[in-house]
């Protein structure tokens, strides 16, 4: 296992407890480098949406943890957050949640000349991802062609 998904399994194994313990969800945890920063982020949901307040409980629960067992050999910045509207599916329970739901799809390369989709998600498995559009019809996109799938959301 590689160093960042370590830290990341790690973070996830110790928090899940304190999601439980509070009544929230933990949606991802992240340790990415951006502009030469790392950065260890989580990603937490309740019903009715998360406040500054939870982020702030988990992230001193987290940051006290994190000083303890001081397993990140690198500096980072440790970030606890809502995930926002825009949020990627990324895991099992993301895609069962949004079934029959709006998503945009991102491709990596044009289809049928251009590169993003909407529609509601009808099906998916471990290679695709089928969409119902507008028009009645169906898109099946190969996974490993899908370079974002998020929730639609319109304004």
């Amino acid at each position: 296992m590689e160093k960042k998904e370590s830290y990341e399994s790690r973070v996830e194994a110790y928090l899940l407890p304190l999601m439980e313990e509070h009544h929230f969800e933990l949606v991802d945890v992240e340790y990415v480098k951006e502009a030469g920063t790392w950065y260890l982020r989580a990603y937490i949901d309740k019903e009715g949406g998360i406040a500054v307040d939870d982020c702030e409980v988990i992230s001193r629960k987290l940051g006290d943890w994190l000083d303890k067992e001081d397993f990140i050999s690198e500096s980072y910045i440790l970030e606890v957050s809502s995930p926002g509207l825009g949020r990627p599916l990324k895991k099992e329970k993301d895609f069962v949640r949004s079934l029959g739901k709006d998503v945009e799809v991102r491709l990596y390369r044009m289809r049928d000349k251009q590169k993003e989709f909407t529609g509601a998600l009808s099906a998916y498995d471990a290679q695709t991802v089928t969409l119902d559009m507008e028009d009645g019809s169906q898109m099946v996109f190969d996974r490993a062609d899908i370079a974002l799938i998020r929730l639609a959301f319109d304004f």
